[in-house]
């Protein structure tokens, strides 16, 4: 799926530009495929291996805009900070 392929690895940061964590995937509504949450895996080494378990979901109303980073709105709390 394109937007899938289009979101993945691209960093998230908060409007303090902290950044969030980088999109491991996405969730859509299979009936009328729109955009749900981002999941977010979180750094280091074992996200590179792909061994990190921890994730978090971002909901799409949380987030502002997307372009080459992904800008979270004022009302994200700041404690997915990595």
């Amino acid at each position: 799926m394109k937007i899938n392929e289009n979101l993945i690895r691209k960093e998230v940061i908060n409007t303090n530009a902290i950044l969030v964590g980088k999109v491991h995937d996405v969730e859509f509504d299979e009936e009328t495929y729109e955009l749900k949450s981002l999941i977010l895996r979180k750094g280091g080494i074992s996200n590179s291996l792909g061994i990190s378990n921890e994730e978090n979901i971002i909901p799409i109303d949380l987030i502002k805009s997307i372009g080459d980073k992904i800008l979270l709105t004022d009302a994200f709390e700041d404690d997915l900070v990595l």
